[in-house]
Parts: structure tokens; C-alpha cells; sequence
């Protein structure tokens, strides 16, 4: 993988037993970094999971399906970085002494 590849965790609902899917499922999407994304697996559309996630995170996680059948779904759940932010870290990387943070 290269340096500019965006990391994709794999979460396969199917194997979580359903009374702790949810719990599971919001655990792991608060575990990742902004950029990072999360396939999420599962046998049937999770519409209330989908309606849930959009509730609790608003547009920090952007939903994108990958496949869409009879057999499940494959969901892309993106942890975005809001425009502000990422406005506001490319003007501090320009004016530090190595665009990183070395404190000086």
C-alpha cells in the first residue's frame, strides 16, 4: 500500500451476534481516524443501522454503498474531515518550520 492509499478496515456484521451488532458496529466507527474507512458487511440493508449512524455522527461519517443485492450489502463508512479542519491544518502546515508539528 502506498502512502496515499486511504486505510479501509473490514467489518463483517454477519459474524456479530445481533444483540451486540449496533454496540459493535458504533464502536468501531468511533476507534477510527478521520480518512480512515470501515466496509461494512452485512446479509440485508441495516436502513435503521444507516438512519442511526447519520443521527449520532451527522456528516462526519459518509455512507457509500459498494454492492447492493439480494445476498447483502457492502457499505463504505467514511470518517470525513470537515472542510473548516481541513482548511484550518493546511494553513498550520504552511506556516510551521516542516509542515508537520515539531513544536518549533
Amino acid at each position: 500500500m502506498n502512502e496515499t492509499s486511504p486505510l479501509v478496515f473490514q467489518f463483517d456484521a454477519r459474524g456479530v451476534s445481533k444483540r451486540f451488532r449496533h454496540a459493535a458496529i458504533f464502536g468501531a466507527l468511533e476507534s477510527l481516524d478521520r480518512g480512515e474507512t470501515m466496509r461494512f458487511i452485512n446479509d440485508h440493508d441495516p436502513l435503521p443501522l444507516l438512519q442511526q449512524i447519520q443521527q449520532r455522527y451527522g456528516s462526519q461519517v459518509q455512507i457509500k454503498y459498494v454492492e447492493r443485492g439480494a445476498q447483502g450489502v457492502v457499505i463504505d463508512m467514511l470518517i470525513a474531515v470537515p472542510e473548516a479542519q481541513e482548511e484550518s491544518t493546511a494553513a498550520n502546515a504552511s506556516s510551521s518550520c516542516c509542515g508537520g508539528g515539531c513544536g518549533g
